[in-house]
């Protein structure tokens, strides 16, 4: 189901046979627009791919959905993948994530966390980090698939937005920032958030050989 405010995308959708639901044009983020519709729903758990993840494999969905199985008390996951290229890590546009030895997210930013000291550039390989002088560290991007318990969702949507969510502009912030934890699932699968131009045509390219294909 898509969740939408604008008339065109509900047309969008609609056109090859999708579901759609038409939602207020005054919320500000994505996870408000999501509790809207999560309120009419009958379910456990509710999957956000996000609009601007268009190549998220199926397989992602299950990865993130896993943990809740095992783990009654775990109210939210996303998930992570290495860089594979090392120099997007000071992309503004990519959001990167550190989290803790149990895999939860730590923080979420869009500058290049952690710091690694030394003077070469940055590497996504804990070997080649080591060789160089630098701490062993991967650094993992962040992809815009979540998954909520029902109830906390609508609670998460009702908590004020915090300072760093603002100052981020990345509303996964106000769980951690109230004091929620966030499973951050490693994949293997990576793939493209649309969020510049520059962006769109790489998935339109991608889109257009997979088609031909």
């Amino acid at each position: 189901m898509v969740a939408a405010d604008d008339e065109r995308v509900a047309a969008a959708v609609r056109s090859f046979g999708g579901r759609v639901r038409m939602t207020s044009p005054a919320h500000q983020t994505g996870t408000d627009r999501l509790a809207e519709v999560a309120r009419t729903l009958d379910c456990d758990l509710i999957v956000n791919v996000q609009g601007d993840e268009p190549l998220i494999d199926p397989a992602m969905i299950e990865q993130a959905l896993r943990p809740f199985a095992a783990d009654s008390s775990l109210v939210m996951s996303t998930l992570r993948c290495r860089f594979n290229d090392p120099s997007e890590a000071s992309d503004p546009h990519v959001v990167k994530v550190v989290v803790d030895q149990q895999g939860y997210a730590l923080y979420f930013s869009r500058a290049a966390i952690p710091y690694l000291r030394g003077s070469g550039p940055r590497r996504s390989s804990p070997d080649a980090a080591a060789s160089e002088g630098w701490s062993p560290v991967d650094l993992y991007r962040h992809i815009g698939l979540y998954v909520y318990r029902r109830d906390f969702l609508l609670t998460l949507a009702r908590l004020e937005p915090t300072p760093l969510e603002r100052a981020e502009a990345l509303e996964q912030l106000r769980a951690l920032e109230h004091g929620y934890r966030i499973m951050a699932v490693e994949t293997a699968y990576d793939s493209i958030g649309v969020d510049t131009p520059e962006d769109l045509e790489r998935v339109r390219r991608l889109l257009t050989a997979d088609a031909r294909a």
